[in-house]
Formats: C-alpha cells, structure tokens, sequence
C-alpha cells in the first residue's frame, strides 16, 4: 500500500497555477489569433473559409456543376478538415453566398441564405450551394505546387495553409473577426481598382498612400450609398484604422398632396428592418417630427424605403434630422489588423498591397518551376521516343531479341544511351505511334515543349517578365470579374454640414436670471394691443426669471460675452429649441463657464460670420460695463472660436459687462444709466484696443448705486428713433437728434423723467416703426408690441405706459426688439391648403426680412 502511494505522488507535479493559468491563456489566446478569428494577408481567408472552399473543390462542388446540399458540405469540411462545431461552418459558408455582405461572392447559394433584413438562413439541410466562378479562380493551380500543404487535424488529409489566388480578396472583400486582445474590421474594395493598384505597385514599390490613392479611392461597399469625405479613408489607408462616413441614398419625390423621402440605398452593415422600425419609434415618441408614415417597398426591382412627409412640413429638413438621428448616416471604424507570417499586424493599404503582390510572386515563381519541370520531364520522354521512331526496326529488333521487358529496356539504354525513364516509355510505346503522322505530332510537340521551356525559363531568370506575367494575370481577372464601383464618394469640399440640418428660420433667444437658455421660433409670439396684460412666457425657477431676450436666425453664429469679460461661441441651432413656456437648458451645459460668471450679452453674427474675412477685419466689438468703461475691439481678435472660451476684455473689481455692440467703424453709441440720463457721442472717440484691454471711460455715473443699463450705436440717425423703458413699464420714444453730440465720458442728458410712477430706467433700443418690442417682467409675463403704436415725444417726458404689471411689486426685466409680425400675421390668415404650396415661398422671405431686420440691426449698433 505504501508502495502504490509513493508511485503515485511520483506522478503528481506541482505547478504555480498562476503561471499555468498564464501560460495556458496565452496559447489560448495565440490559437484564437492564428487559427480562427483573423485573416491572412496573402489571400484574405480564416482558416474555415479556406477550409470550406478546398472541401467544396474536393467533391466537385463548382460552378459547372448541379448544387449540393449544403449540409453535405458542411459535413465534408467538418469531417476532413475542420474539427469544430457545423453552426460555424455553415455560418461562414452563408456569408460567403450573401451579395450584401460580400462585395463578390464565392459561393452559389441556391434557397434562403437570409436577407439584408437580418432574416437568418434556412437550416443546411434545406439550402444548397456550389462554387462561384470566382470561388473556383481562388483556388487556381492550386494542384500546381504553388502553395504550401499541412496536414489536417487527423493526419490523414492534407490542406493548403494559404490560397494562390490571383483575387486580392482581402482588400476586395474585406473581413472582420473579434479575436482575444484584438479585433479586425476591413471594408469591401472595387476588384477593378484593387488590381489597377496591385499593378501600379509592380511598377513602382516605392508609390506611396496618395499614389495607390489614384486607383484605389475609397472602399466600395455592396449595399452602395456614398462615402462623406475621404479624411477617415486617408487615415485609414496611411495608418490601418480610420472612420468612414456612410450616408443612405436618398431622393426627395414630390407629389400633388405631399413629399416623399425615398431610399434605394442604406449604408453597409445597417439592418433594414430594424432601421425602419427606429424610424416609426422616434415619430411615435415625438423626437421626429414631420413624418406621416414609413413603409419598406423594396422587391425584385431592389430596395425601396418611402416615409411620407407630412404637407406642412420641410423634406430637406426632416432628410438631414434621419442622417442624424438614424443609421441612414453611420460609420465604419477600419481597423486593418491581419496575419503576416503568422503574426497579427496593423496593415496601411500600401502594406495589404505589397503582401499580396509579394505571394502572387512566390505563387508565379512557384507554378513556373513546377511547370518547367513537368515541361522538361515530358521533353526528355519525348527525346528518348523520337530517338526509337528514327531506329525503329533497330528498337523492334532489340526488343524481339530481349527475353523480358527489363532486358529490352536495359539493351535499349546501353545502344541508345538513354535513361530508364525514356527506355520504359519506348517498351511501353503503343504501334499505333509508330505512324508518319503520330511521328510527326511527337517531332511538333517536342518544338513546342522547347519553345515552352524557354519561356518559363526567362520567367525565372527575368524579374520583368515576372512581373508582366502577374500583371497579365491580374488583369485578366480584372476584365473578367471587374465592375462599376457601387458606393459614390462625396470628397471633403461637399461634406456634410450641420447647417443642412436645419432651416435659417428666425427664433428668439431667451436666457434667465439663473442662466438657462433655449431657442423659440418667432412664430410662437402673437402681436397685442398696447396696455395688455400680456401672455403666459416661461415657467422658471422659483426666484428665477427671463433676463435676456435676443432675435437671430438658425444659422447665424452667437458669440457670448459674460460679465466678468469672457467670450464664448455657438451656432443657434445648437442651442436646445423649448417653447415659449419651458425653462430652457443651464448654459453651464452648452459652455465651459465658470460656476460665478453668466452671460449678459451676445452678438448675432449675419451672413458667412467668422468666415467672411473682409467682414471680420471691418467690424468692431464694443464693449459698455455697469461702471461706465466702453472698448472697442477689431471683430477679426474673435474670429478663433475655442472651446473654453477667450478674455475679451479686462474687467475691474466690482465691474461687470453689461452690453455688446458690434459696430462697423463709423457709429454713433448713446449710454443710459439708472438715473434716466444718456451720453451721445461718436465712435471713433474710442480707440481701436487689443482683445485683453480694458477700455475707456465712456460715461460718468452718478453716486450711490447708479449703473449703466445698456448702450445703442446709432447709423441712421433721421430714421431711427430711441426707446427708453422704465421698470413699471413706462416707455417712451425720441428722436435722436433730441440727445446732443458730446465727448466721451460726460454725464449726458435726461432721456426719461424718473419718478415713482415711472420707476428707474430699465433698457435703451434703438428702433423704427418696423419694429417689435419683447418686454418681459420678474414674473415670467412677456407681451409684444408694435413700436409704431408708440408716438415720437420729447426727450424729458415720462412717456405713456406699455404694459400693466399685474403683480405688487413686479417690474421690468428685460426689453428687446424683433422684427414686424405681419408677415407671420398673414400666414396665420391663410387656409391649410394655400400654406402648403406657399410655404417655402414665406420661409425664404421670412429669413430673408429677418435677416435684413438683423442685418439692419447690427450695421446701425
């Protein structure tokens, strides 16, 4: 007993299991990475592929045979050469029949090999398949020597470890596989131009990423639609990984009751049926509006997806919001990882190339020297037969005098001086051969087979031949198999702009006290009566209220100025859009502000904005604090958007910004204060100062808690009128001839009679008759007006009221000028039927006026 347990601790080893367990992962995750998951440079397949192709080669599954069932295939590879489960198998077997996965298919499937929809295949057992005709050209002298063979699992089979195909397949039909540590993911290519830069670089190895880029422009997807940009495709090719725009191809159809979106194209990968079903969830959780409908249409004629347009509604508009919101525009993240002599590697495009002309050489040098030397055994046959027909009744002699065919074959070696190989083919020589006409063919076969031997001797003594030869072959597939590219390109001067998104309708921004903000249409504010009470405005914070109230368009560029003198940049549509009584989103969200800093004020930028450079380096930015410090800086030192914001100007201790003016050069600027008393003079006064300057003094307050409480620049001085608004809602408009022309700095003169009635003095506008006012209180309630309803009187009057505060102890907080609603007045008036064939006919006139309103604005502050 004591014995036994002694053998058997013998037989126990102890390990580290934490080394075991390492050592043991690792060579997992190395069989994974060799074995299975990834591809090789050379001809593009994982072992199962290559696998499932010499199976179906083994049975004479091609292309010009009847189908066999695919479980018949599958349990040949499984049974020789592939010993994993047959879901695997028949997996990868699918893939490779399916058009929309695979940019050329290898395989004739024949029954339900599944649908772009992500429908499954049918069981094995019901589908059939054979070789496609480019399956079979993969495999191509395969029976040449051309490629190394290993033995299968079982030792029993041999199996080529690479393909000698003449297809760059890796490139033309791409791959991906997830492997332990390490991924691939290689888009599809155009087998045309694949091979027109395989032949570019046998002429020159040296060409580099943009020279391939010539013929190999952008990868070439099976479902087609257009590639955005070819940045993510140049990163891609020059690195191995890059990101791929892929947008759907869609057309708008119009008919008498309404619009449709109709798509023939969806980017690679994308699910269709899923993407239509996301489509109906976003409109039924009203994140996409304007959408009536969505049906798949697609059949024999290819893919149809219609998604009706509501009349009301922008086709453009709703186009641009899908690419946004829905797999119609999606990405395709390369990661070119694949086996190089066994090794994983990250691949450029140059490098995918070079590998595969370099196996395309060893397969050419290869089959040439297999094929000399079955042209020299057979010449060497063909000597020894000629040398017997030109002795014949020497040979017949030799022969009948010969007791056995080894004697015959030994005299026939010792007369002739031949070998044992041309001996036995003389004996075993048929009488039929020996003919004047078969004579003849032997003497014209061996000229040929001379002929032949010199050819594929200079392949192999001459590199350039080589090389025409691999050209030649390359491009007889090219002319056999090639075809249009499928997926357009959209190069960078055209690509996608956010502004595609969303119509140039004018909004209006409203920012509170507490710093939310948000974008209404205009259309939401309905003109009333002078001395209403007014409508219901934003339901704000408890001791919050709406401080600021600004007109813009959708596609004008805002620079926001905050009180303690930074500068910060956003385009109004990425601005959240809220309604006229929703609270909006905190701007701490949308900029990087600091936690004790707000923004008081910001520009509206018209036209091309930051971009136009003859616009930026003529206008000015001036600035006006609460202390009275005006600065006025070149608008060209803000044209650099960051995204942490920039100083623009030097604030001192206990100062703030309280406006901004953007100004071209030769305006006038009024300040009012508190106090009711403004300062006219003209802009040139004020010296052109650097972005982190402080400025100048521009007014002088008064003692005690007086302020500044805006400032307006005046270009129009006959036409433009001043508008003055206290804190109970008096108002009252002069001319601004009526305000004399002082230096900078004064104390200016009374604009307002303040009284207890009145109230101090909340804003300052400049405005004419085609103007609106917003005016909105502490309470939340906004009303607007027609200034033209307001008369011109003098300067030192109270002027009359505009709206009644409903509310004890409610005032003013905010005033701000839009342009006329008649415009929206009119359209209001109109039937359903009239605005749906009017309505881009308004929206264009209405961006229009509003930007001239804007633009008008902006030249005359």
């Amino acid at each position: 007993m004591d014995e036994n347990q002694t053998i058997d601790q013998d037989r126990i080893m102890k390990i580290n299991i934490e080394e075991e367990m390492k050592s043991s992962y690792i060579d997992y995750s190395m069989s994974v990475i060799v074995a299975r998951a990834l591809p090789d440079v050379r001809d593009g397949f994982k072992p199962v592929h290559r696998r499932i192709l010499y199976g179906m080669l083994g049975i004479g599954n091609t292309s010009d045979k009847p189908y066999k069932k695919c479980a018949r295939v599958v349990g040949e590879v499984l049974g020789k050469y592939h010993p994993h489960g047959d879901s695997s198998v028949y997996g990868a077997l699918v893939r490779l029949a399916q058009d929309w996965n695979m940019r050329y298919t290898l395989v004739d499937g024949q029954g339900n090999f599944g649908s772009v929809d992500g429908d499954s295949a049918a069981a094995m057992r019901y589908t059939e398949c054979r070789l496609s005709k480019m399956g079979e050209h993969i495999m191509d002298d395969l029976e040449k020597d051309t490629v190394d063979m290993t033995n299968n699992f079982d030792d029993s089979l041999q199996e080529p470890t690479v393909m000698p195909t003449k297809i760059p397949n890796l490139l033309v039909n791409g791959g991906n596989g997830i492997a332990v540590g390490m991924a691939t993911n290689m888009p599809t290519h155009n087998l045309s131009e694949v091979i027109d830069g395989c032949c570019a670089y046998i002429d020159n190895p040296d060409i580099d990423t943009d020279g391939l880029m010539q013929y190999i422009k952008a990868p070439d997807f099976p479902t087609g639609a257009y590639i955005y940009g070819l940045q993510g495709v140049k990163d891609a090719y020059e690195t191995g990984r890059g990101r791929i725009i892929i947008r759907a191809k869609a057309e708008i159809e119009s008919d008498e009751s309404h619009d449709k979106i109709v798509i023939t194209e969806i980017p690679y990968g994308v699910n269709k049926a899923q993407l239509i079903e996301y489509i109906a969830d976003l409109v039924k959780e009203g994140k996409l509006e304007g959408i009536s409908n969505a049906n798949d249409e697609s059949g024999r004629q290819g893919m149809r997806i219609v998604i009706d347009v509501k009349r009301d509604a922008n086709a453009n508009v709703i186009l641009n919001k899908l690419f946004k919101m829905t797999a119609l525009q999606s990405s395709f993240s390369v990661n070119n990882i694949a086996l190089v002599k066994g090794r994983p590697r990250i691949l450029s495009l140059k490098e995918c190339v070079k590998y595969f002309v370099e196996h395309r050489h060893d397969v050419t040098i290869r089959r040439t020297k297999y094929e000399l030397k079955k042209a020299q055994e057979r010449a060497h046959i063909l000597e020894g037969l000629i040398i017997a027909c030109d002795n014949i009744d020497e040979v017949v002699h030799i022969i009948r005098a010969s007791k056995t065919p080894a004697d015959a074959q030994r005299n026939l070696e010792q007369r002739f001086e031949l070998d044992e190989l041309q001996s036995k083919a003389i004996v075993d020589m048929r009488l039929s051969q020996l003919t004047g006409l078969r004579m003849d063919q032997l003497h014209a076969e061996y000229e040929e087979l001379e002929k032949q031997i010199a050819y594929l001797q200079s392949i192999l003594d001459d590199p350039e031949l080589c090389k025409k030869v691999m050209k030649d072959e390359l491009n007889e597939v090219k002319d056999k198999y090639g075809d249009a590219r499928r997926t357009e390109i959209i190069p960078d001067e055209h690509e996608f702009n956010a502004e595609d998104f969303y119509p140039n309708d004018p909004v209006v921004i409203t920012v509170s006290h507490l710093g939310y903000i948000k974008r209404t249409p205009l259309s939401e504010f309905r003109e009333q009566a002078r001395g209403g009470v007014g409508s219901k405005g934003a339901n704000t914070r408890e001791k919050d209220f709406t401080e600021y109230i600004y007109p813009a368009t959708m596609h004008q560029t805002m620079l926001f100025f905050t009180k303690k003198g930074r500068c910060y940049w956003l385009k109004c549509y990425e601005i959240p859009e809220g309604d006229k009584t929703s609270k909006g989103r905190a701007i701490q969200n949308l900029l990087n502000i600091d936690p004790d800093d707000t923004v008081n004020a910001f520009l509206r930028l018209r036209g091309q904005g930051l971009s136009d450079q003859e616009f930026v380096n003529s206008h000015y930015v001036v600035f006006a604090t609460k202390n009275g410090i005006v600065k006025k800086t070149c608008l060209e030192a803000y044209s650099r958007p960051r995204t942490n914001g920039v100083i623009a100007i030097n604030i001192m201790e206990g100062d703030e910004v309280i406006d901004v003016r953007l100004t071209n050069g030769q305006n006038e600027i009024i300040m009012a204060n508190r106090n009711g008393r403004a300062v006219r003079f003209d802009e040139h006064t004020i010296r052109t100062m650097g972005r982190t300057a402080t400025g100048v003094r521009g007014m002088r307050l008064d003692e005690g808690d007086d302020a500044v409480v805006g400032m307006i620049v005046v270009n129009d001085a006959e036409n433009e009128t001043v508008m003055v608004v206290s804190e109970e809602g008096y108002g009252k408009r002069s001319s601004v001839e009526d305000y004399r022309k002082t230096n900078r700095g004064g104390k200016g003169v009374k604009t307002l009679s303040i009284t207890e009635k009145t109230g101090r003095l909340v804003s300052i506008k400049n405005v004419t008759d085609n103007n609106d006012l917003m005016i909105i209180n502490k309470s939340g309630i906004v009303i607007r007006l027609s200034v033209a309803n307001v008369r011109v009187m003098g300067r030192a009057t109270q002027g009359v009221r505009l709206i009644n505060l409903s509310k004890k102890n409610d005032v003013i907080a905010s005033v701000c000028k839009v342009m006329s609603s008649e415009l929206e007045a009119t359209v209001e008036e109109e039937s359903r039927a009239q605005w749906a064939q009017k309505s881009e006919t308004i929206r264009k006139d209405n961006t229009a006026q509003t930007e001239e309103t804007l633009n008008e604005e902006e030249n005359n502050q």
